[in-house]
């Protein structure tokens, strides 16, 4: 290992946080410019993509401080008994690759995490020292997000949450049982525990803060997690259960989801093959539902079908629109926001416009048109001055005609 270069170590390791989500950007094609022509590359390893609330998109560094690790985790591709190229960077390492990538207008900030080198609180204090390094010697103002260990003592976490920006513990899978079969090094209830001190600390930094003008900082963008879906047989009901108490337990920013993708050399007790990725997609649908559309967790358990899964061909808006259909037509020009907030079609934004424009007149259905995507999945949920769809909601065959419809791709087409 002592003769790997950098450049190896950053593929190495800039591949192995591949799997992690929780600031995941792909589906792009492979572009560079190494033949003379064009500006620009989407393969430069180690970069991702996160978006800020408002919209913003900001390049991070994304990298593993190390591949190595003590734990046997199933799932993971850099467990113990994996058999893949192994690499390792010191603190020093990262600091300058930060710094170089960020000197370049690369990259905005740092995504870290790591492999259990040694013990958890060894490789929590390597962590630490990237953030220490880059924030106290060079006064590095970019953004930081610090994958903690639970397993580490709780000083170093809290630590940790001095220097970055964002703290995350990842939960790994949406059931104990699961989580017991699949990683036996590690422990829910320590899980929490941690979990449960990051949100203590927070509250404890945001009171100071509002006593002390410079009291320290401690994560500002608070703290995530991340669920593998498809490793193991939970359904998507349990997994919208368990987002639901992370959000009440521990105010997390964010749940991440990453769909669980087959490994070289895996485990007899994994899956065979990874489960359709669209279903990743319809649990941040939900996710959406209960945190900006005011959907309780029950609520959308009850858009599953008799398996406990959202549908994969509708979204859980819709599914769940067509179970309760005694709640529309809704007529727009009275219905209250959070009614219309239901209606399969409508955004936040296409709701506020609504609101905002019938304080002055009356609506017909072409301002309705304008004011979202697809009035054609609204018509059968409203009623405007002008429109009722009168047999419309109640047809049998409403979702066939709702369902976005499936294009066979051609293999020669221009």
């Amino acid at each position: 290992m002592a003769s790997q270069t950098t450049l190896e170590k950053l593929a190495i390791l800039a591949d192995a946080a591949k799997y992690d989500a929780s600031c995941a950007s792909s589906g792009t094609a492979k572009k560079d410019s190494l033949g003379g022509k064009g500006l620009g590359s989407t393969e430069g390893m180690g970069i991702c993509h996160a978006y800020a609330p408002d919209g913003r998109c900001i390049s991070l560094l994304k990298i593993l401080l190390t591949n190595h690790c003590i734990f046997d985790c199933h799932y993971c591709i850099n467990r113990k008994s994996s058999n893949v190229r192994r690499a390792r960077f010191t603190p020093q390492e990262v600091v300058d690759l930060t710094l170089a990538f960020y000197r370049r207008n690369y990259i905005e900030g740092l995504f870290l995490s790591s492999g259990i080198i040694k013990s958890s609180n060894h490789t929590m204090e390597q962590i630490v020292e990237v953030a220490h390094i880059l924030r106290v010697e060079h006064d590095f103002r970019g953004y930081i997000h610090l994958k903690t260990i639970p397993e580490a003592d709780a000083e170093l976490v809290h630590q940790a949450g001095l220097y970055a920006d964002r703290v995350s513990i990842n939960v790994e899978l949406p059931t104990d049982a699961g989580l017991t079969r699949l990683a036996p090094d590690k422990n829910a209830r320590q899980i929490e525990r941690a979990m449960g001190k990051v949100k203590a600390d927070l509250v404890e930094a945001k009171d100071a803060r509002r006593r002390f003008r410079h009291a320290p900082r401690f994560a500002p963008a608070g703290q995530s997690t991340q669920m593998i879906v498809g490793a193991d047989k939970a359904s998507d009901a349990e997994i919208v259960g368990k987002a639901s108490r992370l959000y009440d337990n521990f105010g997390l920013r964010r749940v991440y989801y990453s769909a669980f993708s087959p490994i070289p050399d895996a485990s007899a007790v994994l899956p065979l093959s990874r489960p359709p990725l669209i279903r990743e997609h319809r649990l941040y649908q939900s996710d959406w539902l209960m945190r900006f559309y005011g959907y309780k967790p029950a609520e959308v358990m009850q858009a599953t079908d008799v398996d406990g899964n959202l549908p994969l061909d509708i979204d859980p808006k819709l599914a769940w629109a067509l179970k309760f259909r005694e709640n529309f037509p809704l007529d727009v020009n009275r219905a209250s926001r959070e009614q219309m907030l239901r209606v399969p079609g409508l955004g936040v934004r296409a709701v506020d416009r609504i609101v905002a424009s019938r304080r002055h007149r009356t609506l017909r259905l072409d301002d309705v048109a304008k004011l979202t995507v697809s009035i054609a999945k609204v018509r059968p949920f409203i009623c405007t001055v002008d429109w009722r769809p009168v047999t419309l909601t109640d047809r049998a065959d409403l979702r066939s005609l709702l369902a976005p419809r499936r294009e066979q791709l051609e293999l020669f087409a221009a």
